[in-house]
């Protein structure tokens, strides 16, 4: 009789989850985005939208995202607005700084402290970006939970996209852009907390977001789609189509999660967009 026992198949380790945190920063003044109306001096974060302060619908999406191990909002010092919303869903901290760079510095310091690993991703994403959705926030996880970089959610250009030049009578078209390759970057940006840190800390002074700090660095975060609606407030304009579309999407979320009424004439709650 052989000695030699029968072969077993050799199944791969188990998979280990992707240890995600979310980073908010929220420590700008918006000083282009005054809603009509609205108090004087009050960050656009903290403006009203659909009944509820911008943020809030923000925080209610990344609320929904079951991967997340926490969701920090880096605030400036002094700011009091979380105080008043306190909530198990998310965290806040005064660990904001004079520009975006040293705000999401600052917030990776923070996470690192709340036990945070290098290799960990971080979700950075725009507080003033408060359409983006559930369905986008894990779709993103999906796309780079095994990226070697890391990536973002981008749209597409849709528009004719021209140079400029100056002119009598104001600028003038200089020549008409090819927008085969051209992407609107968005926000949430998904990349491993050590590298991330690496590239702010170098080139946080000149890039406008964290993947142009990873391009600095010589990587080339991965593209995912994200949709038109997932818009920056940024102008007095942006605030009533925010509204308008918050109204038509009826975010019960919002509501469920950190309380208060309906703004006026807004549809009762229904069916949940998340």
């Amino acid at each position: 009789m052989s000695d030699l026992l029968p072969s077993r198949p050799t199944l791969p380790p188990p998979a280990v989850p992707a240890r995600c945190w979310a980073l908010l920063p929220c420590a700008g003044s918006g000083a282009r985005a005054v809603a009509p109306g609205a108090a004087a001096g009050v960050p656009k974060q903290y403006q009203p939208v659909a009944g509820q302060p911008l943020v809030l619908h923000t925080l209610a999406a990344f609320a929904g995202v079951q991967r997340l191990l926490g969701t920090l909002v880096a605030v400036a010092a002094g700011d009091t607005f979380f105080g008043a919303h306190p909530s198990e869903l998310y965290f806040a901290v005064p660990c904001g700084g004079p520009t975006r760079a040293e705000t999401v510095l600052g917030g990776l310091r923070v996470l690192r402290e709340r036990g945070a690993g290098a290799d960990d991703w971080v979700l950075v994403h725009d507080a003033a970006r408060c359409l983006v959705t559930t369905a986008q926030i894990d779709a993103l996880i999906d796309a780079c939970e095994h990226d070697s970089v890391g990536g973002l959610l981008a749209h597409k250009l849709a528009d004719t996209l021209k140079t400029a030049s100056g002119g009598p009578g104001g600028a003038r078209v200089a020549s008409t852009v090819d927008r085969s390759d051209k992407w609107l970057a968005q926000t949430p940006q998904m990349f491993r907390l050590g590298p991330l840190e690496s590239a702010l800390g170098q080139y946080g002074a000149q890039a406008t977001d964290e993947a142009s700090a990873m391009e600095a660095m010589g990587l080339h975060p991965r593209l995912v789609p994200g949709g038109a609606q997932n818009f920056k407030v940024t102008y007095p304009d942006d605030f009533a189509l925010a509204e308008a579309v918050l109204a038509q999407r009826i975010l019960p979320a919002t509501l469920e999660r950190f309380g208060g009424p309906l703004a006026q004439g807004a549809p009762l709650p229904g069916r949940t967009f998340f």
